[in-house]
């Protein structure tokens, strides 16, 4: 017995499985939702990307927004040189940079920002969630105040866990500058 939502979600579980260049070349021919699989496998990656530029949630949700509608309207030009992961995330640290360029973003002190979603919160022990509060903030405050060049490798090297292949593309530079940058990264944090 099926219905329409068996139906759906089958053909879900099978785009998964799908690779990026297959499903772009399945969106180009039509098939938009598929569109949506990619968001989902690369959404935190260029909401951080966006995010390590700008030090502002807010913000970077906007350019992360504005990066994906960006990587389908323009669909057809990603030609499967690269990583489609690669791609979008160029996008993001494009319009990042455009975007700071534009407003000269000031930086908000920590936790004036509202998360959507705040896995510390779910602890059951007061004392716990304030600690664990306390270290997340300490360490993005430590993370914000590098230098953006180490910044971005250090997120998509050790947050996003990127290979150094994969982030070299993303940010256009060399393995051996990725490597370098992150090396300083973690020294200066």
């Amino acid at each position: 017995m099926t219905d329409g939502c068996g139906t759906d979600h089958s053909r879900a579980l099978e785009a998964r499985r799908f690779s990026d260049e297959q499903i772009v070349e399945r969106v180009c021919a039509g098939d938009t939702e598929l569109f949506e699989i990619l968001l989902r496998r690369y959404n935190q990656r260029v909401y951080r990307a966006a995010r390590s530029v700008l030090r502002n949630e807010a913000e970077a949700e906007e350019i992360a927004q504005e990066a994906w509608v960006r990587a389908f309207d323009h669909l057809g030009q990603f030609a499967g040189r690269g990583r489609f992961a690669s791609w979008v995330t160029q996008i993001a640290l494009h319009e990042a940079w455009a975007r700071a360029r534009r407003s000269r973003v000031t930086r908000r002190p920590p936790g004036l920002e509202a998360a959507e979603f705040d896995p510390i919160e779910l602890r059951s022990d007061p004392e716990q969630r304030a600690s664990e509060r306390e270290i997340h903030e300490l360490i993005e405050v430590a993370i914000d105040a590098l230098p953006e060049k180490y910044r971005l490798v250090f997120l998509m090297r050790d947050v996003e866990g990127l290979s150094t292949t994969e982030a070299a593309g993303s940010l256009r530079l060399s393995r051996i500058a990725v490597n370098t940058r992150l090396y300083r990264a973690r020294a200066l944090l």
